[in-house]
């Protein structure tokens, strides 16, 4: 256990993470299951207007937002600022 803590304070970001963080630290953590869920919403609205590709275009949108969300809860909880 350890040896993974001091890994943990030898790592350290590169200069685009530190930014990206910052920025997503300062997003609410729902947001982007708001955004998953209008990307689904809009999906099946695409879809029962006859436009599939569009619906799937839009559809392939939410597992990303959810990532970006996950990506946002962990740089809360063990950012890089939480090292420096």
């Amino acid at each position: 256990m350890s040896r993974m803590s001091s890994e943990a304070v030898e790592h350290s970001e590169g200069g685009l993470a530190k930014p990206i963080e910052e920025l997503t630290a300062r997003l609410p953590s729902d947001t982007f299951l708001w955004l998953a869920t209008g990307s689904i919403i809009g999906s099946l609205g695409l879809m029962l207007s006859g436009r599939r590709h569009d619906a799937l275009f839009v559809g392939q949108w939410a597992p990303t937002f959810l990532l970006l969300g996950v990506y946002n809860k962990i740089v809360k909880v063990a950012g890089s600022d939480r090292i420096s």
